[in-house]
């Protein structure tokens, strides 16, 4: 099978039966993806698939082959963060550190949905040209990523700090 992950082209021979998660934790040893649930129900284990969010435990590689699968670690580097890395650590958008890759990328794709207009289950008025990415607007469109720890205030603040309107 063929993959991109992280820019890199990526050639590998698994069992069709393989989820996209494990190959990228198992696999390619790329364990910032986390296995939460197994199920799809935490977020843990979001990746992008061509910028869209994904629960990769829910997702056979094979599906994926030939797509841009983007992980945390393809998100930034250790001595050059991404913006919403940065903003977690400055806004204690983390406290045990397990959901905060899923939570990193299921932002960055929330914050291209934002931008080409789709609208959640709280989005106000379904007409307007923007959607103003509030707290509300926010905390839905993160519900799929679970924090146990309780840091949620942190993360939306820190999502709201890079992707807010004042950051467009």
């Amino acid at each position: 099978m063929r993959f991109s992950v992280n820019g890199a082209s990526i050639e590998i021979d698994v069992d069709p039966r393989t989820s996209l998660l494990d190959l990228l934790r198992d696999h390619l040893g790329l364990t910032g993806s986390k296995k939460g649930c197994n199920q799809g129900a935490c977020g843990a284990c979001t990746v992008l698939a061509d910028g869209q969010r994904i629960n990769s435990c829910l997702a056979l590689a094979v599906q994926y082959q030939d797509r841009d699968i983007t992980t945390i670690e393809g998100l930034g580097e250790l001595d050059a963060l991404a913006p919403l890395q940065q903003a977690f650590i400055e806004h204690d958008g983390f406290q045990c550190g397990y959901c905060t890759p899923g939570q990193i990328c299921s932002a960055v794709a929330m914050d291209e949905e934002l931008r080409r207009g789709l609208p959640s289950h709280v989005t106000q008025d379904l007409g307007a040209d923007a959607i103003e990415p509030n707290r509300d607007e926010l905390r839905e469109r993160m519900s799929g990523n679970l924090c146990r720890c309780g840091a949620h205030n942190g993360i939306i603040d820190a999502i709201k700090s890079v992707f807010g309107e004042a950051a467009r």
